[in-house]
């Protein structure tokens, strides 16, 4: 077991994973920019380092600057969190090279599930279903209009080779639109990602975004536990996820998909495998994600099972001490993201000072945040502030308690997207459960 281990994060994520190593008896060694020297999480852990100004190309996304902090404190390991360095192989093998423990899977595996079009082939492969596409990269296709005719024609999606979460993705509906934004693609996908290479693929009507989490110990042990469903998005990024959702049966399945590929890329730690689901009850794998999750504690709440302290055993060793016999999901949990954002001003993030604060409490709510009182909310980084998670018996009682938490959560010196949750929370589509991934932009705003 570690003894010290370095949280190259912030936010809330930083402060959840601190919560975790305490619970452990490993000590924690926070990283902060000039900018977050008040925040929560250096305050919480047992010793903090400065890295940088705030510009977080020269502080938390400094690969020796953070490097260096690791081995000045002691630390034996690093917690990449998600987002910053998480997903960024070229990190994982430098921690590695420098004889530290990297808590997350090898950078040979991060570096195969970030090149999406190279993963979509070896699990179609294996008789994982995928969604209809080229596999060949666009820039390598001679006769695209041919091409388009033979996935079906309009629509067609293109997607960035090299990363996700929207960037580098574009639906186009005519060939008048092809090339143009081909290009915004490219352009999109090489300020994101470095790569401007896309690929091509069949675009679906109305699925829903269901993930299946997986942990996989070092001796070979993969066990899936249930599904999540991240279809309330806007922009290609996630605003509520709930779990869960599909019945045993169709559960079982998109699981054994998960877990075979899983098994068949030799994965180990947490990763989640993500799949469209059209209106047929159809899975299609979309690409697989490997770092902690932001909606990680809806699966906690359902499972039991903490997930950063299984990331953190499997990293020093320790096999898991579950199988998938073991997994019983219960009841109904549902997360909803608090940004600093005003949903007036089509989400124009609102940092600033928190005058006043009062988070909400009480049976089966959870708040993950590293906010306080007279915090300032700083203008450089990602405008998530908060994460509410409730859990009760069914989906109906599950988002009337997420109605009393929202309502109770009181925030005074920014504005945040809690207005927005609520109005959803309200929408008969949302509460028949038959929303989609692009339900929010063409029914909510």
């Amino acid at each position: 077991m570690f003894k010290r281990v370095l949280v190259a994060n912030r936010g809330e994520i930083a402060v959840r994973i601190i919560y975790a190593l305490k619970e452990l008896g490993i000590e924690s060694v926070a990283i902060y920019s000039e900018a977050d020297r008040e925040s929560l999480h250096v305050a919480l852990a047992d010793y903090a380092i400065c890295v940088g100004p705030p510009d977080p190309r020269r502080s938390y996304l400094n690969i020796s600057q953070i490097i260096s902090a690791a081995h000045v404190s002691g630390a034996e390991a690093i917690h990449p969190g998600y987002g910053f360095l998480a997903e960024n192989p070229d990190f994982a093998e430098a921690v590695e090279e420098s004889g530290l423990v990297f808590i997350g899977p090898s950078p040979e595996t991060m570096r195969l599930a970030g090149d999406k079009l190279r993963t979509k082939t070896l699990l179609a492969e294996i008789g994982i279903p995928t969604i209809p596409g080229i596999s060949q990269p666009l820039e390598e296709l001679r006769n695209l209009t041919q091409v388009i005719e033979s996935l079906g024609g309009y629509p067609v999606l293109i997607k960035a080779r090299a990363g996700g979460g929207g960037r580098g993705m574009r639906i186009i509906r005519d060939r008048e639109e092809l090339e143009r934004a081909i290009q915004l693609a490219q352009q999109e996908a090489e300020v994101a990602f470095g790569d401007r290479g896309l690929y091509l693929e069949k675009y679906l009507d109305r699925p829903k975004h269901i993930e299946v989490q997986v942990v996989a110990d070092q001796e070979g042990h993969v066990v899936a536990l249930g599904e999540r469903e991240c279809s309330v998005q806007r922009r290609y990024q996630k605003l509520l996820e709930e779990a869960p959702v599909l019945d045993p049966e169709a559960r079982e399945r998109v699981q054994s998909y998960a877990i075979r590929a899983a098994q068949h890329l030799k994965y180990t730690s947490l990763g989640t495998f993500e799949f469209l689901m059209d209106s047929e009850g159809n899975f299609y794998f979309m690409e697989l994600n490997t770092r902690l999750q932001v909606e990680h504690p809806v699966t906690e709440w359902i499972t039991g099972i903490d997930l950063v302290r299984t990331q953190i055993l499997i990293a020093s060793g320790e096999p898991l001490s579950f199988r998938q016999e073991d997994v019983k999901i219960t009841g109904h949990a549902i997360e909803v993201r608090i940004n600093a954002e005003d949903p007036e001003r089509n989400f124009a993030p609102t940092p600033g000072k928190v005058e006043r604060l009062h988070l909400p409490g009480g049976p089966g709510v959870r708040v993950d945040s590293h906010l306080y009182q007279g915090y300032t909310i700083p203008p450089f980084y990602d405008s998530l502030i908060a994460k509410v998670i409730v859990y009760d018996q069914t989906r109906e009682k599950a988002i009337r308690r997420m109605r009393r938490a929202l309502e109770e959560f009181y925030i005074e010196g920014i504005q945040t997207t809690i207005p927005f949750h609520l109005r959803l929370l309200e929408h008969p589509t949302f509460l028949a459960g038959t929303h989609d991934v692009r339900f929010v932009e063409r029914e909510l705003l």
